[in-house]
């Protein structure tokens, strides 16, 4: 048995002590400049965050008028990052996403290629309506998303840091959509699912955008710290057990042909335990339980699977597939083993 696992702030090229010491007051400010300006919706917001400290992008599925472009763009301001939005639509060349060369007149009539950037070139890409584009477009994210980089021709530009893609979508409408690949849906680190708002929520939001004045945010935190707290969110301590207990979930999509055509892939289980430890990251805890994984599960896989046809028919959903997951004894029996024959310790906190 290991002792506690301490979190490695401190090494020969970064010091990360102070903006852990600091990172509670951060979130807080973070949570409450957003609230500002979108009223509820803090589950999603709080999805967003944790993908953004695990480096990951965010495929959001919903009606239209429940904030979420509000919402991201409210994110940057107040993080200080560059922020582009794309409006994607059937027409939509790649290289109104990524840029092109462009002919350029020097001032003794000499002409010469000239890269010009597109709006991928930003810290924070809002692709709103991803589903509107064609898959040629689509495909020109997919270097952006994996590698940070966009390949022009010959040339390669590196993206800056932190690079985040988020992409909405609109359920009800499917004419004149492109469904996304496979590839392209499993490279979303999460998917958010939003609903509407309760009735004293939307009486809020009402009085904060009917009147004649709109709130205000201010900025709370600057791009170096947020990429430090990236490297902290790596540094969150995880046990062994939990995660083999993060893979076996994972491991169990791969073997439920009667619901699940498709499993999810290794990148999975990647997403999984980094989002598990934002999660811990953010409840202010140095370890990550067994509650972080199941809270994480399902934004993570319902993006992930591919239902079979009977599962389809019957409208199982992915989530309830996951639900089913989380309950299966021969994946829960092991982690309660775990913690029965050591009632004293947290899952996650010792080996």
């Amino acid at each position: 048995m290991k002792g506690e696992q301490e979190i490695q702030l401190e090494d020969s090229e970064l010091n990360l002590k102070p903006t852990y010491e600091r990172a509670p007051e951060i979130f807080e400010m973070i949570f409450r400049e957003v609230g500002n300006a979108i009223v509820g919706q803090r589950e999603m917001v709080r999805q967003i965050l944790i993908a953004m400290l695990c480096e990951g992008h965010v495929l959001i599925e919903s009606n239209p008028g429940l904030g979420k472009t509000l919402t991201i763009s409210t994110i940057s301001r107040i993080m200080d990052m560059k922020f582009s939005r794309i409006q994607c639509t059937p027409d939509l060349m790649p290289a109104d996403i990524t840029g092109t060369d462009i002919i350029e007149e020097g001032e003794k009539g000499s002409k010469r290629f000239q890269f010009k950037q597109g709006p991928v070139f930003a810290n924070i890409v809002l692709a709103d309506e991803i589903n509107r584009a064609s898959p040629k477009t689509q495909s020109a994210l997919l270097e952006a998303m994996q590698e940070n980089q966009v390949t022009i021709a010959n040339s390669t530009y590196p993206l800056d840091k932190p690079f985040f893609i988020f992409a909405t979508q609109n359920p009800i409408e499917m004419e004149g959509t492109y469904t996304l690949p496979e590839a392209q849906l499993d490279r979303f680190l999460m998917k958010i699912l939003l609903t509407y708002p309760d009735p004293e929520e939307e009486f809020e939001i009402v009085n904060r955008y009917a009147e004649f004045s709109r709130p205000v945010v201010q900025k709370c935190i600057d791009k170096q710290t947020f990429l430090e707290l990236q490297q902290i969110t790596r540094r969150i301590p995880i046990s062994n057990k939990l995660k083999r207990y993060a893979i076996d979930i994972v491991n169990r999509t791969r073997n439920m042909p009667e619901l699940i055509e498709i499993g999810a892939s290794p990148r999975a289980s990647i997403a999984l335990i980094l989002c598990a430890k934002a999660n811990a990251f953010l409840d202010r805890r140095r370890y990550v339980d067994k509650h972080d994984i199941d809270l994480m599960a399902h934004p993570i896989l319902r993006h992930r699977l591919i239902l079979s046809f009977d599962a389809a028919r019957e409208n199982v959903t992915g989530d309830t597939v996951i639900n089913k997951i989380l309950k299966d004894p021969s994946i829960t029996d092991k982690i309660i083993e775990l913690t029965s024959l050591h009632p004293g310790i947290k899952p996650g906190w010792r080996e």
